[in-house]
């Protein structure tokens, strides 16, 4: 009697941790949680691989959709409208890496190695990038240093490469892929440096990619050479571990040409201005503790250059129409840190 009794309560006890077992595995082996933000991602994400844009600027993966709207979103998911400008698909890449480590969800994962295909397979073979992509007609083809798209990419892909954090749980084959195309870009962006007179000199926003030329885009973004994207296409190549001669050549002129194109004396102030159309205004004053950058440089002059939706060049802000000097930035200080603080600490660097 004694030894039936034990046997039903062993029974019992077994059962029952089985049960709890079970159940504690099941809840180890799903994921934590979801991600609204992320889960976002995965429903704009088109079947290439890569992101849109929502009619020129960034999905607000932050609101909820409704039934028609998600409906609408999958709608598309074939279509080919994908983009780097402006962060796209870099940014979703990065937050669903981060989603992927907070909550272990591997769609996050997968969605996260599809986009970095992605970018692999838009690379050119001299190593540059597109705007777009796959749709590389117009100016979209170019090589792209405008906003940062290229810098962007190499930066993720430079991440991706070095396998660190998050990026970590990505395939090794993929981060291997990562660092060659990084090895690929750095070399476009020393073949695209413009060499005047002999002498390099610095980039254009972006470069035909064939010829390799800088190159025009929208009709106030003509050929010329950028007191913008120059900044930081030099702090990444200063980011290089260990560069070769032909790095801190390029890096050595360009922000020797950037010394030499910069506007002292002066600095750009917004104001308002109820007489002009957009009601407020962009005005240049005189400073002496101020230093500013042109955003275009005309090639071979070095005079800043600002350009209205006609396309004709001007040389003061002041004579094109006020939708362009407030809707775009035709000025900064886009070079200051880099030339009083970073340049130097990188020659110490790198000396050392």
């Amino acid at each position: 009697m004694n030894t039936l009794k034990f046997s039903i309560v062993l029974l019992f006890l077994l059962t029952f941790m089985g049960c709890h077992v079970g159940r504690l595995t099941s809840a180890m082996a799903a994921p934590d949680s979801t991600d609204p933000v992320a889960e976002r991602m995965l429903l704009y994400q088109r079947s290439n691989g890569g992101w849109p844009q929502d009619d020129g600027d960034d999905v607000a993966y932050d609101e909820a959709l409704t039934e028609a709207q998600r409906a609408a979103v999958l709608a598309d998911k074939s279509q080919d409208d994908t983009t780097f400008d402006d962060e796209s698909t870099t940014r979703e890449i990065t937050y669903l890496l981060g989603a992927h480590q907070r909550t272990d969800n591997p769609a996050y994962l997968k969605a996260a190695s599809m986009g970095i295909d992605f970018i692999l397979s838009a690379q050119y073979a001299n190593g540059g990038f597109p705007q777009e992509y796959p749709d590389t007609s117009g100016y979209h083809g170019h090589i792209t240093y405008n906003d940062n798209v290229t810098i962007d990419l190499l930066t993720l892909l430079r991440k991706v490469s070095e396998g660190k954090a998050e990026y970590a749980a990505l395939p090794a084959t993929q981060r291997e892929a990562a660092g060659r195309a990084v090895e690929n870009g750095i070399n476009s962006i020393l073949a695209t440096q413009y060499v005047h007179a002999g002498k390099l000199t610095a980039w254009g926003a972006q470069h035909d990619r064939n010829t390799l030329a800088p190159a025009p885009a929208r009709a106030f973004e003509p050929v010329s050479l950028s007191g913008k994207e120059s900044v930081e296409i030099v702090r990444f190549l200063m980011e290089v571990p260990q560069p070769g001669e032909d790095i801190r050549e390029a890096v050595r002129a360009a922000v020797e040409w950037l010394d030499a194109v910069r506007i002292d004396g002066y600095r750009q102030d917004r104001i308002e201005a109820p007489d002009q159309p957009t009601g407020r205004d962009r005005i240049i004053v005189a400073d002496s503790s101020s230093t500013i950058w042109g955003r275009f440089y005309e090639i071979g002059t070095w005079r800043p250059i600002f350009i209205g939706r006609d396309g004709i060049i001007k040389y003061e802000l002041k004579d094109i129409e006020n939708e362009r000097r407030t809707g775009y930035g035709f000025y900064g200080h886009w070079a200051k840190d880099l030339i009083k603080k970073e340049y130097p600490s990188w020659e110490e660097r790198i000396a050392g």
